[in-house]
């Protein structure tokens, strides 16, 4: 039985909760019994030896757990001489038993299961009859290892996280990431180190300041196993939701993971990774969501710390929290001299180009191009996601470009890689094959212009392509005579004094020089016009699309009048047609 199949079975489920639940709660025992039934499995082969050495343990007073760790094969344990299948033998106390099983858990386990609040549904099941039947169907789903691998059961909690999310008419989106646009991402991180990571005895850190349910730091894990066995990357994470972290743990748990990485809460305003530096970075952080609940808190880190803390360049307007998430990352990235770092995020439109010079949303761009940090930014295909259908990019950050990519940065138009999904779920309608996942790596790695199917897909920028200056552009001020006013004090003494009325600013790209452009731009229609140099501003754009427009030439008059004639004659003839049979 493939995931999907065997997710819409566990939701099942829900036939038992309806009428004593809201459609809405059903996760809420759905998820926590999936976790709990895994785990249940994942121990089940290791279960009588654990609690065997737990009896020689004992009698001899030594700790337990580093010791049935070794023999549970996991980072966990259970010390209950019950399973799933044994508490369904006694219905009569299957609370109680379910209750001391759960206990027979380490705390680690055990706070995934309050992140649920898992007593309070064990406690209304009870009450209304259910636990015992809800607990006999989990019992007899087959979530061991050998039937279900790691990346199936992440998929099935992901969609498990997902139709919950939709009758609580949440995001399900914020949540978690689709798998190929992850493949491709961990494909573009990890593209030019492959030789690197091959090598014996690799450890590597890798982090995700929205983990989800974990999905990235999965997929970057089996990724990294299939190019090197041996290699080790430890994962670390932070997540907002919290049956998303509990998802997240629980995975990282039967990965065999340090679940002591993954913390619980705000990643702006409560980083609990604090001065920690990564090898690689990944984030889908939402899309376009305020962050006016922390405001307070970003705003003082900024305003106190600087360039020390993680906002130093700029604050984007409140409205839109993405650039935040950029500059997060930017600060947990390793030194260049100690091996630099990799990032990769996924960002939607805005933050290519909202914000005018010297906004804080240019200021972060700026930062960006003019400290060399951005290698790539790949235009995905619309209707990716799960919650929304609008534009999104892929950005590629490093810190240790190879020298070819020094000073560029490249432009990749991705939007026609994908085919269509025999059935949309939520928004998402579209996917990526393994096919276009390739091509795109190639495309990245080959680092050059290049076409697909005769349309320009890859184009190379220098840094201060992106870059502009604004200037202001004064003209005098007149009186009713049309005399210009002269200034009586100050600087402004015996000099033309502006009509802000007439003021007018213009855009002069980085690579123009001012007075050249003002020469020819400007001064041929206000020959009386000047620069006030002191209100210059820097700023920094991205204009994606326009670097891959395909000017489309109008159709020929000749040919739009013949097509209007016959539609014209078309409405005629069923004028009349009417009239007759009238």
């Amino acid at each position: 039985m493939n995931q999907s199949n065997l997710s819409s079975l566990i939701w099942s489920v829900a036939d038992l909760l309806r009428g004593d639940y809201k459609q809405s709660d059903y996760g809420k025992v759905i998820l926590p019994f999936t976790i709990l039934r895994r785990l249940d499995c994942v121990l089940a082969s290791t279960k009588p030896d654990v609690l065997k050495k737990k009896e020689q343990l004992q009698k001899s007073g030594i700790a337990p757990e580093l010791f049935l760790q070794r023999i549970s094969g996991q980072s966990f344990y259970n010390i209950s001489p019950l399973d799933m299948s044994k508490l369904i033998d006694d219905q009569d106390h299957i609370k109680e038993n379910l209750y001391s099983y759960l206990q027979s858990f380490p705390s680690s386990v055990r706070d995934i299961f309050d992140q649920f609040s898992f007593t309070t549904q064990i406690e209304k099941l009870s009450k209304n009859g259910l636990l015992y039947q809800v607990t006999d169907k989990f019992a007899r789903f087959d979530l061991h290892p050998d039937t279900i691998d790691n990346s199936q059961m992440g998929l099935i909690f992901e969609e498990l996280l997902r139709k919950f999310a939709e009758l609580s008419n949440e995001t399900a989106g914020e949540h978690f990431t689709p798998r190929e646009v992850i493949q491709l991402m961990v494909n573009l991180l990890f593209n030019e180190d492959s030789e690197v990571l091959s090598k014996s005895g690799v450890v590597r850190t890798l982090y995700d300041p929205t983990a989800g349910t974990g999905g990235m730091l999965s997929v970057a894990s089996e990724h990294l196993s299939t190019l090197n066995p041996q290699a080790s990357l430890t994962v670390f994470g932070q997540e907002l939701n919290p049956e998303s972290y509990a998802i997240c743990k629980a995975d990282m748990l039967i990965k065999g993971q340090d679940i002591a990485n993954i913390a619980f809460g705000n990643t702006l305003s409560e980083d609990d990774h604090t001065h920690k530096k990564f090898d690689y970075c990944l984030s889908n952080p939402p899309f376009g969501v305020d962050w006016k609940k922390i405001e307070k808190v970003v705003r003082k880190e900024h305003s106190e710390q600087g360039y020390n803390g993680r906002f130093g360049p700029g604050i984007p307007r409140v409205s839109d929290g993405s650039l935040l998430f950029l500059l997060h990352l930017i600060s947990k990235m390793r030194p260049a001299k100690d091996g630099g770092s990799k990032i990769g995020i996924v960002l939607n439109g805005s933050p290519l180009f909202t914000g005018n010079a010297g906004s804080g949303e240019s200021e972060i761009r700026r930062y960006v191009l003019e400290n060399d940090l951005l290698e790539a930014i790949i235009a995905l295909p619309t209707d990716m996601f799960f919650n929304t259908g609008i534009s999104t990019y892929v950005w590629i950050l490093s810190n240790r470009k190879l020298e070819e990519r020094r000073g560029k940065v490249q432009l990749i138009d991705a939007g026609s890689f994908w085919q269509k999904m025999r059935k949309s779920l939520g928004s998402k309608r579209k996917e990526m094959t393994q096919d276009h996942i390739d091509e795109i790596t190639r495309l990245y790695g080959d680092f050059t212009e290049a076409d697909s199917n005769g349309v320009l897909v890859s184009k190379i920028f220098k840094n201060e392509a992106f870059g502009y200056r604004t200037i202001i552009v004064e003209r005098p001020l007149r009186d009713k005579t049309g005399k210009v006013v002269l200034g009586t004090k100050g600087k402004q003494k015996g000099k033309p004094l502006p009509d802000s009325n007439l003021r007018d600013s213009e855009n002069v790209p980085l690579d123009q020089d001012v007075e050249e452009y003002f020469k020819k731009e400007v001064l041929p229609h206000a020959p009386d016009a000047w620069i006030d140099h002191e209100k210059t501003k820097i700023g920094y754009e991205i204009p994606f699309n326009r670097h891959f427009y395909v000017f489309t030439p109008p159709r020929k008059l000749e040919e739009i009048d013949t097509e209007l004639k016959n539609v014209t004659h078309r409405i005629l003839e069923m004028l009349e047609s009417t009239t007759v049979s009238a």
